[in-house]
């Protein structure tokens, strides 16, 4: 794959997306979105690849979109120029929905500027460790503009009162606020936040892989979807992970007192 915008590093089955535009504060073109997704599809279909790590190059993590491509939208005819903007917006779209649906495990490693479609997709990460320096920012209504395609993801990750919260007050975090209301998972100073993220990986990596996939899309459904109609559904869900290679390796490993085979 042929990389301008971002930069990828494997470590086994750990695939390191780093947003590559260090000048800009990582801000996301277009192109840098195409880049993401095909990464991320090329990763879901690899055979090899368990954990994702999404970051910024240059001590930051992303200031959000990049707004050339917003003004390139603008400069097309008038009665086109909608469309052309909403085409880019939807694109972001996209790559935030593609992220937070992905079987795999998707860490969050959040520095410096984390602004808006940076905030989108610190919200879909699965777990999120920050700097105590990150500052987190939401500034689209300040600018006259609508947070568009990061709203679904802000209310599921904060909740409906601190997504209108956010939103009304154009919204900034600093690092330890962003961990009072849920944003991100832990913090960590200087060295500390490397450490954590080899912890956290190494507490992944232990986790079966399929096992893992299936658990996402669960906990996913049951977020909408009342207890009661999933039981039939998790029932046989589990009976079919008990049953399979995984269950199989898993409790005779318990059992004989040693590592699972997919524990690295």
């Amino acid at each position: 794959m042929s990389l301008t915008t971002i930069a990828l590093r494997r470590e086994g089955g750990v695939l390191h997306l780093t947003l590559n535009r260090p000048e800009l504060r990582n801000a996301m073109s277009l192109a840098m979105v195409d880049e993401l997704l095909a990464a991320l599809a090329e990763a879901e279909s690899d055979g090899r690849t368990r954990v994702a790590v999404l970051r910024g190059a240059g001590g930051h993590f992303s200031a959000g979109a990049d707004l050339k491509d917003m003004a390139a939208a603008r400069l097309t005819a008038p009665e086109r120029a909608e469309a052309a903007m909403a085409a880019t917006n939807a694109r972001f779209g996209q790559l935030c929905a593609a992220f937070a649906r992905t079987p795999l495990a998707l860490v969050a490693v959040l520095e410096g500027t984390v602004m808006g479609g940076g905030f989108g997709l610190a919200c879909v990460a699965d777990v999120a460790l920050a700097a105590t320096s990150a500052s987190f920012r939401l500034p689209e209504t300040s600018l006259g503009v609508v947070p568009a395609q990061i709203a679904p993801y802000l209310v599921e990750r904060l909740g409906l009162s601190q997504a209108r919260r956010l939103a009304v007050t154009g919204g900034r975090l600093d690092a330890r606020a962003a961990l009072a209301i849920g944003l991100v998972h832990e913090l960590h100073e200087g060295d500390a936040l490397a450490a954590a993220l080899e912890r956290v990986l190494g507490e992944i990596l232990d986790c079966a892989p399929g096992a893992l996939a299936r658990t996402k899309a669960l906990v996913a459904r049951a977020r909408l979807t009342p207890p009661e109609a999933l039981i039939d559904e998790a029932a046989a869900l589990f009976a079919r992970a008990a049953c399979g290679p995984e269950g199989l390796e898993g409790t005779t490993a318990f059992l004989q007192k040693r590592r699972p085979a997919w524990v690295p």
